[in-house]
């Protein structure tokens, strides 16, 4: 009979120390206790490393719906203090960015962190999956049921003697639960937890079988890349991707992990396959690619995959805006979700007098009746033969060029239609024409610039690795066509040169975006437009249409932000 002799653990192991992770640690106020029908009033976050605060994140945020009595009566929020706030669409990808790349913590994850995923499917954002410390989870796996037998924050407060009370506020909720953390952290410092791994390994409900699990990873490389969970019958159980595919994947099996959807899928398990990737670019559009391919059951992505939407103009005598899936010439998107379109279809009609209606309208012999719009001077009734052609004509020709970029004049219109309405303390009908006005100049903006990089037959980029060495991209209609690195002391443009001559050939189709899929040109995109990044190579000039909807972009911000209703602050 032998006796197992454990391993020492290697270098890469040993887990990331905790004084060296960036937490952030927030909370969130709402209007009422469920993701999907209530929404968020108040964000706060605090960021910390080391025991250090890096900065913090805290604004209100218009529900667009009525707060309830015992709501105000708990937070102390306001209708009247959110109104003018920015809403969540404005304030979400803000707070993505303040938290990027940090490992989140909340006092009851669960029910912060479930409103945040909810969001992003909501307004289209993808979650990225951070690593998550519940301090509720944490508290009752450090404290017994004699020092602590609540686990609320308040509680929590008051045995630590922290020095900042929560109050249901949440920038105030989130301070203090810096404070508890840190108490918390010190106590399982006690009993050998001093690494990211060890702590999520150390809270509760890792089973046995998922612990033995731990030998599906052993074999994985520490390089970035895409990883493959499979089934006993080969097929794809779900996708993801990482910097250091070993450690990501080891985390699957000693994490206490709060999704059970996951559980599911890693006691399904039987391998663990890997592409490697040269760089963090590469693995995105390679796992949006699997995703495609496989529609892995337990990826909630999959669920959306094709799931875009376009605006485009009918092919009759008086074309109309159609929501479409299928992108033709001159469509305005793409658009996530059939609602974000709509909004858009709204304010393009604010900005340029096409008609609303669905009917077929005859060129020779129009038979309709003028509708309600005609009364209130929002269409010229082309139905009932009251415009022509011709007539019309100049609105289609503005709406295109619009969309192109060749003219913005239809934005200076609403614009100014906006002053007026302003002027006149019509402030609510001003409010819904300004968010109305943002919603487009958002979608005209984003489409102009994937149709922009969409455009060029090839483009090579480069990003500095952070030792010394280079990240290349051969782009070639918006598609990775080519990816590699040349290392330190390596010659860069002898790889460029390689990647280059083995890179896929791609060919364009019709459409705005020549074909290629929306989300990897939108990851593509944000791959090139991070600071740092170089051009190497691109045989046209990558250019914006010179009345692009890009040189609004401030008024945008100035208008979403409510000036200065929410701040960010750090170092």
């Amino acid at each position: 009979m032998s006796t197992a002799v454990p391993s020492q653990l290697s270098f890469d192991e040993l887990g990331t120390p905790l004084r060296d992770i960036t937490f952030v640690v927030f909370d969130l106020e709402t209007t009422g206790g469920s993701a999907a029908a209530d929404t968020i009033t108040e964000i706060g976050a605090v960021k910390v490393r080391g025991g250090q605060v890096l900065g913090t994140f805290s604004t209100l945020v218009d529900p667009e719906r009525g707060i309830p009595p015992q709501i105000v009566a708990l937070t102390g929020i306001t209708q009247l203090m959110v109104t003018g706030a920015p809403r969540l669409a404005t304030v979400l990808p803000a707070f993505l960015e303040f938290a990027a790349g940090a490992v989140l913590v909340a006092h009851n994850s669960g029910f912060d962190v479930g409103f945040m995923k909810a969001a992003c499917e909501r307004h289209g954002y993808h979650w990225p999956r951070p690593s998550v410390v519940c301090t509720v989870k944490l508290a009752r796996r450090v404290l017994s049921r004699d020092e602590a037998p609540s686990c609320r924050l308040s509680a929590l407060a008051e045995l630590f003697r922290v020095a900042t009370t929560p109050n249901h506020r949440a920038l105030v909720d989130a301070q203090a639960t810096v404070e508890v953390l840190h108490h918390l952290l010190e106590r399982v410092g006690s009993v050998g937890v001093h690494s990211l791994e060890e702590l999520l390994a150390y809270l509760p409900e890792v089973t046995p079988a998922q612990r033995r699990k731990r030998e599906l990873a052993s074999h994985l490389p520490s390089t970035p890349g895409v990883y493959l969970f499979r089934g006993p019958s080969e097929e794809v159980l779900y996708v993801g991707t990482a910097s250091d595919l070993r450690r990501r994947v080891r985390q699957y099996f000693t994490a206490s992990e709060g999704r059970q959807r996951v559980r599911e899928m890693v006691a399904l398990a039987v391998r663990v396959d890997a592409v490697e990737c040269a760089h963090s670019l590469e693995a995105e559009v390679r796992e949006l690619r699997l995703l495609t391919a496989h529609k892995p059951a337990y990826n909630r992505r999959s669920k959306n995959q094709g799931g875009w939407w376009w605006l485009a103009l009918t092919e009759e005598p008086f074309p109309r805006l159609s929501l479409v899936r299928t992108p033709r010439a001159g469509a305005l998107g793409p658009f996530r979700s059939r609602r974000v379109a709509e909004a858009a279809q709204e304010a393009l009609l604010d900005a340029v007098p096409v008609r609303a209606c669905a009917q077929r309208i005859s060129a020779r012999k129009p038979t309709g009746t003028p509708c309600a719009l005609f009364e209130m001077g929002r269409c010229r009734a082309p139905c009932a033969g009251r415009q022509s052609v011709e007539e019309y004509a100049p609105a289609v020709t503005a709406l295109r060029d619009l969309v192109a970029g060749r003219d913005t004049a239809p934005l200076h219109g609403v614009a100014a239609h906006l002053a007026e309405l302003s002027g006149a303390h019509r402030f609510e009908d001003a409010a819904a024409h300004r968010d109305r006005l943002s919603t487009l100049v958002r979608a005209l903006d984003r489409g102009q610039r994937l149709a922009g990089l969409a455009a060029l037959p090839e483009l090579v980029a480069a990003r500095p690795d952070g030792a010394g060495g280079w990240e290349f991209a051969v782009v070639r209609h918006g598609r990775l066509a080519s990816a590699g690195v040349a290392r330190r002391g390596v010659p860069p443009m002898s790889v460029v040169a390689g990647l280059v001559a083995a890179a896929e050939t791609v060919l364009p189709d019709d459409g705005p975006l020549r074909g290629a899929p929306p989300e990897e040109t939108s990851v593509v995109l944000r791959w090139l437009d991070r600071p740092g990044t170089r051009l190497v190579h691109c045989d046209r000039p990558w250019t914006s249409p010179a009345a692009s909807a890009g040189a609004w972009r401030a008024w945008v911000e100035l208008a979403e932000a409510g000036r200065d209703q929410y701040r960010i602050t750090g170092h």
